[in-house]
């Protein structure tokens, strides 16, 4: 009898759990997961990388099917999860609102009941959190966020993965953030605060964090700078975004005004640690929020961070699906 194939004898049953309503998991802010499930998720990320690297199928949700619900542009968040779920052995719907019934007024509780009942996993790219929390409230299968104005969860997992694999663990480290007080500041104090190290904030008057967004355990992690040269002192990571996000291109003018001196150049990365990473989430504009010498130079590492986005999302969806598999 002739031999089966690896596909065929060990990667061609999905291996997702069945999930009952009302006790599916969803991943809406980086607050939703333990300690304890992010270190599984970063070891697990690392595993699926080597995989990767090596060209080794592994298709636990073989036949599965994940819905990509897109309101804002996207590039990494798009080929990352696409991918992702292809490399796991399942298949990707793209769904925009231009081209959907939520883009002509269908309520967001509506879509959620029909599009959960057809796919297995949603990831959503949107504007205001509420909405998000709307449909997976209303959804029968997990829910990631692939972005808010609010919260950006899986940006910030992917980032941690990319620190750790550098350096070893962020516990006690300290990440310095320049820049808006955007969604990306907020998930870095959420991930402080679960994780255990320290964030310190600096961004212009006018930008600054809304402290009813702060619990007091995370206030524990956060030191507030008035000096950019401040936060980035000592520190083992530096790390910023654009001025202006998706949505508020109205305010660019006024924006490029007050964050002149926020730029992450040579100076701001000179007071860092002698080994300092240096990260941007993309995409960047050089001369604006870093300058070209720190991007491209020796410390940046922000190409390995955006490639990091296929790996933890790949253990983020088969942790949601199939629980761990250790």
């Amino acid at each position: 009898m002739q031999a089966k194939t690896l596909v065929e004898s060990s990667t061609m049953i999905s291996l997702a759990k069945p999930q009952a309503p009302g006790q599916v998991k969803h991943y809406l802010q980086f607050a939703d997961l333990t300690r304890e499930e992010y270190d599984y998720l970063l070891k697990r990320s690392a595993w699926l990388k080597t995989k990767f690297k090596s060209y080794e199928t592994w298709h636990p949700l073989h036949d599965r099917t994940l819905a990509m619900i897109f309101e804002k542009h996207s590039t990494r968040t798009r080929l990352s999860f696409e991918a992702g779920i292809h490399q796991l052995g399942g298949h990707a719907v793209y769904l925009n609102t231009r081209d959907t019934q939520l883009g002509r007024g269908e309520p967001v509780e509506d879509a959620a009941q029909v599009i959960s009942r057809m796919t297995d996993i949603i990831m959503i790219r949107t504007f205001g959190q509420e909405i998000i929390e709307r449909f997976a409230a209303n959804s029968r299968v997990p829910v990631i966020n692939g972005l808010t104005n609010e919260f950006h969860p899986c940006q910030v997992l992917a980032d941690i993965f990319t620190f750790v694999e550098a350096r070893g663990p962020i516990q006690g480290k300290t990440v310095a953030w320049v820049g808006d007080a955007n969604n990306m500041a907020y998930t870095w104090i959420q991930a402080a605060e679960c994780l255990d190290f320290q964030i310190r904030f600096s961004a212009p008057e006018g930008y600054q964090l809304d402290g009813s967004r702060l619990t007091a355990k995370a206030l524990k992690h956060l030191t507030i700078c008035t000096d950019p040269k401040d936060a980035c002192k000592d520190a083992d990571l530096v790390t910023t975004d654009v001025w202006t996000s998706m949505g508020y291109e109205d305010e660019n003018t006024s924006r490029m005004t007050a964050f002149k001196d926020w730029m992450v150049d040579e100076e701001l990365m000179s007071v860092a640690k002698p080994d300092a990473l240096f990260m941007h989430c993309l995409p960047a504009h050089r001369g604006e929020e870093v300058s070209a010498e720190v991007i491209d130079g020796p410390q940046s590492i922000v190409w390995e961070e955006a490639e990091n986005r296929l790996h933890v999302q790949k253990a983020l969806m088969e942790y949601l699906l199939c629980g761990r598999l250790d």
